[in-house]
């Protein structure tokens, strides 16, 4: 299964746990102990802890664990797909035909 089918499948809680599991997997790949990536990212220490067990940290103190870990462009990518309702909203926009500016004339 893949990351985003799993997300789609789970409650928030059980995403904010997958994103802190992928997060120890990146930090121990990088060898790093909870102490180091916390200083690095400029969280306390507790908070990571905290993060690593239970998935909770605020946006600010996950943007800055990205940045630690040079992850920061995975951020990126939420919330940019379209959410299509239907099938028939997929259809309908392949068939948009382009809009242009008017010529100055």
């Amino acid at each position: 299964m893949n990351n985003i089918l799993a997300f789609n499948m789970s409650n928030p809680t059980d995403v904010a746990v997958q994103i802190a599991a992928r997060v120890k997997a990146r930090r121990l790949e990088l060898n790093l102990t909870q102490e180091g990536l916390a200083a690095r990212a400029g969280v306390k220490f507790a908070t990571y802890r905290r993060f690593e067990q239970t998935g909770e940290i605020s946006l600010r103190g996950l943007l800055r664990i990205g940045f630690a870990l040079n992850a920061l462009s995975d951020f990126d990518v939420l919330f940019t797909q379209k959410q299509y309702v239907s099938l028939d909203d997929v259809l309908n926009e392949q068939y948009v035909t382009r809009k242009r500016g008017k010529k100055n004339e």
